[in-house]
């Protein structure tokens, strides 16, 4: 991988820096080191944590030097990624919007001059790459938000904000993991659990990976809360096509 970087951050950590500019692009150059770099199993490698343009690596000192931690990973920098290696799923979370699941719907639409249902269907009719995880377990950074709804986040933050609100925040679109304060609109309610330390794996998806909001009713919302609270709701997932 050209044009890559790798900075100290640390007496525990690297950083490869792929880049200046967020975009797709870098974005797949990142997921497919992760994926890479599992495939590897490299010793004394403790985490890995994608960002924006960058890849920050803990790794354990007592195992594994900077100075050899780095040579391996340059000698991976120059390999080719496999498409597979590098694939990304799309993950459907169905979203109840507006009236109670979504307060601020019709702020939204008329920041943009549009109908509810417009937002609506502005608003699921995208795929949304997850470019990093962060400020709470799951919580995803989304890009792709159509520019006809981007909306500025609220002037009064809110105290709570329920798990699973689904909110715009200037040009960005996320869910929220866990009820806590913020000051994104909120246009819709999730009942599925992105984040729940009770499964093998916390966190439902991971940076690279996409989510697609699916419009559902308000007894649609009931059944498949009903599903998760029971244990038995499968998301649907897509392989998204190279």
């Amino acid at each position: 991988m050209k044009d890559t970087k790798i900075l100290t951050a640390g007496d525990s950590s690297l950083l490869i820096q792929f880049g200046q500019e967020i975009s797709p692009e870098i974005n797949a150059q990142i997921t497919a080191f992760v994926h890479l770099m599992r495939e590897q199993h490299l010793e004394g490698v403790t985490d890995v944590i994608p960002a924006f343009t960058s890849l920050l690596i803990n790794y354990d000192p007592r195992v594994i030097d900077y100075r050899k931690l780095k040579r391996r990973l340059e000698k991976l920098l120059k390999l080719e990624v496999s498409k597979k290696a590098s694939s990304s799923r799309i993950f459907e979370i169905p979203v109840c919007y507006g009236g109670e699941y979504g307060p601020d719907l019709e702020n939204i639409a008329k920041h943009a001059n549009l109908t509810t249902q417009e937002v609506i269907t502005i608003h699921s009719s995208s795929d949304y790459l997850i470019y990093m995880l962060g400020f709470l377990p799951g919580f995803s950074y989304l890009g792709g938000l159509d520019e006809r709804i981007h909306t500025p986040r609220l002037a009064n933050p809110r105290i709570r904000i329920p798990a699973g609100s689904v909110g715009i925040g200037a040009s960005q679109t996320g869910i929220y993991p866990l009820d806590s304060p913020g000051g994104w609109q909120l246009l819709g309610l999730t009942p599925v659990k992105t984040y729940d330390p009770n499964r093998d794996v916390p966190i439902l998806f991971e940076a690279g990976d996409y989510i697609r909001f699916v419009p559902v009713s308000e007894s649609d919302f009931a059944n498949i809360k009903n599903e998760v609270d029971n244990g038995t709701y499968t998301c649907t997932i897509h392989p998204k096509e190279v």
